[in-house]
């Protein structure tokens, strides 16, 4: 499989005319395993590790990412988005409490999410329906993700570099990903992978172990997790989502988590993904 990926990512960046590669690092798996793709593939000199935090990120993402960079021994550049976001107004989408210590910001994420209800916030997002605080709320996390992009096509293009994407297959299915935001790259590496897929692969490509075990996060909103808005662990969700598509009979001990992610599928966004992805056609 790991093989395969190399190929692909060389054969494009060749037939496209790239110089070499941009990833956003996050300090989670599936931008730590691009990254590590992208070294095998290219060579270190050849990749360049973006890191976008913010005012909201968690004070372990900036420490996190750049083990990464470390770990893997690539160029790494920090680019704080902060007053971006601020010149932007979006800091004033949210209450004052965001400017709390971060354990009472989380208390008040967790309090705003019971009040919506856990199970149906996800759901919610995926039809762009609701309130207006809910929608604030939308707006307030998904332009985090569009500017980060701007700014690793920023450095992309400052060196004819491809933007390589971390979206993986469990996102792609159910919508988990922002649209021209962690959406938009030239190249989806692992796109054809499922989260749990993916964690196999960061072991095999030996990501340390403090990255592979964290909570995996979009890092955006304090106190929120993937698998909390996704009500399931992703072993879970993979499992579901494996049987669904090969049309096997689920048993499952939680007859309810099922139905959840039939929800899910129904009400994810069928949005045409715009770039080149492992097992695309040429």
């Amino acid at each position: 499989m790991c093989d395969e990926i190399l190929r692909f990512m060389r054969s494009a960046l060749e037939r496209h005319g790239y110089a070499g590669a941009v990833i956003g690092i996050s300090g989670g798996i599936d931008s730590a395993v691009v990254a590590a793709l992208a070294v095998r593939a290219l060579g270190r000199p050849r990749v360049l590790g973006v890191i976008l935090p913010e005012r909201d990120s968690a004070p372990e993402t900036l420490r996190d990412a750049l083990a990464v960079c470390d770990h893997l021994g690539i160029e790494r550049t920090v680019k704080p988005i902060t007053r971006a976001l601020r010149a932007m107004g979006v800091y004033r989408l949210q209450p004052p409490a965001f400017f709390l210590p971060r354990r009472l910001q989380e208390r008040y994420v967790m309090k705003r999410l019971e009040a919506i209800g856990k199970d149906a916030a996800y759901l919610q997002d995926l039809e762009d329906r609701g309130d207006p605080d809910f929608l604030r709320a939308l707006a307030y996390y998904r332009v985090k993700h569009r500017v980060r992009m701007a700014c690793l096509y920023l450095e992309a293009e400052k060196r004819n570099y491809a933007v390589l994407g971390t979206t993986n297959r469990t996102e792609a299915l159910t919508g988990l990903y922002v649209k021209w935001g962690d959406e938009a790259a030239d190249i989806e590496p692992i796109r054809h992978l499922y989260k749990t897929q993916v964690c196999e692969l960061g072991r095999e490509l030996g990501i340390p172990a403090a990255i592979r075990s964290k909570a995996p996060s979009p890092d955006l909103i304090p106190g929120i997790t993937d698998e909390l808005v996704l009500g399931m662990t992703y072993s879970e969700l993979d499992s579901i989502l494996i049987g669904l598509e090969r049309g096997d009979e689920i048993v499952h001990p939680d007859p309810g988590k099922v139905e959840r992610v039939r929800r899910i599928l129904a009400a994810a966004p069928r949005r045409a993904l715009r770039n080149l992805a492992y097992r695309d056609p040429p």
